[in-house]
């Protein structure tokens, strides 16, 4: 079955609906993060996660397993600067992304 602009939508929408309903919290839920949360530090075993040492912490990378939705589009390129992402081998795409990722976020910092 070949989808269109507006069955993709309706589509979208059902999967992003699935997975507001199933992330929604329930009563339930929200009565046991509000008794962990009144929970006095000391009453919090940790041993199954002992802390950190400074090496450890230094080694950490941040967002490392992150892995946002993709989505496909058409863009138009710069011929001059489609040529010279692709200079880079295979990846072209993703390197884009990442330029579009770091100038987005820079932006959003202020």
């Amino acid at each position: 079955m070949r989808w269109g602009p507006i069955s993709t939508r309706i589509h979208t929408k059902r999967i992003e609906r699935a997975i507001h309903e199933a992330l929604a919290p329930t009563p339930e839920r929200l009565a046991e993060l509000k008794r962990l949360a009144s929970l006095p530090d000391e009453a919090i075993d940790t041993s199954d996660a002992p802390e950190l040492t400074k090496a450890e912490l230094a080694e950490m990378m941040r967002g490392h397993f992150y892995r946002p939705i993709k989505r496909q589009v058409t863009a138009r390129l710069d011929a001059d600067v489609l040529a010279w992402l692709k200079l880079g081998g295979q990846g072209y795409q993703t390197r884009m992304n990442a330029i579009l990722r770091s100038v987005m976020l820079k932006e959003i910092k202020g």
